[in-house]
């Protein structure tokens, strides 16, 4: 007579209903979240190359994760996808590459000269960063008018990098050789008044909108961007001068465009 042994079938149809229960992740899904972990890979080597001295390289791959941040909500969009998860992994990626990384770059090359107060605007400046990235994910969430897209409230973090490591850009473009103490305190100051900017809700203009290029254009905007991209290759430091100055000057643009459209709102 045979006897019964231990039944093994549950076990074995309780695992094929977890594996049924698992779906594969498209790679649309996947190619963006790894853009974002590029991205939080250069904002963490540019730490690494600072304590090494290596500071315009560091300067180098903090922008290089600014064009990537600019490129991974785009690429998302297109390829529909975009995810909660991949909002609040950006978020995170970029408090390290536009919070944390500026202010020790910072500190390292130059605001070390001011001592404490050099420290204090370090990480003033990364907690500027912090609370406008908060604010900009509660943000997402509210129902606001059209029109309001074409603004950031706030500095983006992104920009607030590029525009905080001026001083680094100053030093290596025109040699100025070592920081004094008195010229740190100034560019601490400087520090302090971006961290300002970026925990502030003065509106910037944002470069979400910009997506299409009329076709009579077309030839003239590639050359344009040509040639850009060989002086940024040539004169690496002075075309960042030049960038940072024009987006200052932007500032008081975008706050006059905002008030003049708040005010035509029905």
């Amino acid at each position: 007579m045979n006897e019964a042994g231990p039944d093994t079938r549950a076990p074995i149809a309780e695992a094929a209903s977890a594996r049924r229960g698992l779906r594969a992740v498209p790679l649309r899904l996947l190619i963006p979240n790894l853009i974002t972990l590029f991205a939080l890979g250069l904002g963490l080597t540019s730490i690494r190359l600072a304590m090494e001295g290596s500071i315009e390289w560091a300067v180098s791959a903090i922008a290089a994760a600014a064009v990537l941040d600019g490129l991974d909500g785009r690429i998302a969009r297109a390829l529909k996808g975009t995810s909660r998860f991949g909002a609040e992994l950006d978020s995170l990626a970029d408090f390290v590459d536009f919070g944390v990384a500026p202010a020790l770059v910072l500190y390292v090359a130059d605001l070390h000269a001011a001592k404490s107060f050099g420290w204090v605007a370090a990480l003033v400046f990364a907690m500027a960063c912090a609370l406008r990235l908060a604010r900009f994910n509660v943000m997402i969430d509210e129902d606001q008018p059209a029109w309001r897209k074409i603004f950031f409230v706030g500095m983006p973090a992104p920009a607030g990098a590029i525009v905080g490591l001026l001083p680094i850009y100053v030093h290596s473009a025109f040699d100025l050789g070592q920081p004094t103490p008195q010229l740190a305190v100034v560019e601490s100051l400087y520090v302090l008044a971006v961290a300002l900017l970026m925990s502030s809700r003065v509106p910037h203009f944002s470069g979400k909108t910009i997506g299409r290029v009329p076709r009579e254009y077309v030839s003239v905007v590639l050359v344009g961007v040509a040639a850009a991209l060989l002086i940024l290759f040539n004169f690496p430091m002075q075309a960042l001068v030049a960038v940072t100055l024009v987006y200052l000057a932007s500032i008081p643009v975008a706050v006059r465009r905002y008030r003049a459209l708040d005010r035509m709102k029905p």
